[in-house]
């Protein structure tokens, strides 16, 4: 099953790399990082899996590193920075550049804004690893080209058990808010790339009504929306 993801990536670390560095975007709920790297002529983006644990809605889902804003965040890029070196360890001086702000997304189902911001790995960074084996099983690393083949998956959802598009990738399953992401950010790059490099402006995804916030910190990041 394909669909709009076409063609695998090989510059999206160049058009993030050309993003204006100064917006921080409005301020919402949450953050996401979506840490890319180069490898060969392939782009990959880190993913993590989070731990299976007893009542935790995002037990065993694969998302980015993120989590809900802090009121100690001064800003929406503070609360990416600091949720992706609680989670996988990785610090300001491991990127090439500052992390770009792509686009505020809704997450509906919870009533969550989502900030959404891009960095590019540096050569010299450490390992990204979990930090917390109780609330980070795995992370890895996912090559943005298997995005343009999608399969169907049973998952639990809002709206209970639904079969959804998905990425399986080494055992892991890449759906809901993190797949539709990727392949935004996918659609973002290629459209600027076919324009010449220019920057192209995201759009703004609607906020919607906030109908109740899940007290799970990064249920978001897992579930379908």
């Amino acid at each position: 099953m394909t669909d709009g993801a076409e063609r695998p990536l090989s510059s999206i670390a160049t058009w993030i790399e050309s993003l204006d560095p100064g917006p921080d975007g409005p301020r919402a709920d949450a953050a996401v990082l979506a840490v890319v790297r180069t490898e060969g002529a392939s782009d990959e983006v880190l993913l993590l899996e989070r731990a299976i644990r007893p009542n935790d809605p995002g037990s065993g889902q694969v998302g980015l590193p993120g989590g809900h804003r802090a009121r100690a965040d001064a800003t929406m890029r503070a609360t990416a920075l600091r949720e992706c070196e609680e989670e996988v360890g990785l610090r300001p001086d491991d990127f090439r550049i500052a992390p770009r702000y792509i686009e505020t997304r809704a997450a509906p189902a919870f009533g969550l804004s989502v900030s959404v911001f891009a960095v590019i790995l540096a050569p010299t960074a450490r390992s990204a690893r979990p930090l917390d084996p109780s609330e980070v099983a795995e992370v890895f690393w996912l090559p943005l080209g298997a995005i343009r083949t999608l399969v169907t998956r049973r998952r639990s959802t809002a709206n209970g058990w639904r079969a959804v598009p998905a990425v399986v990738y080494d055992g892991h399953v890449v759906w809901g808010f993190t797949l539709r992401l990727l392949r935004q950010l996918a659609l973002y790059a290629r459209r600027s790339i076919r324009n010449g490099g220019g920057r192209e402006v995201p759009r703004l995804s609607p906020v919607g009504a906030v109908v109740g916030k899940t007290s799970a910190k990064r249920f978001f990041v897992a579930k379908n929306t």
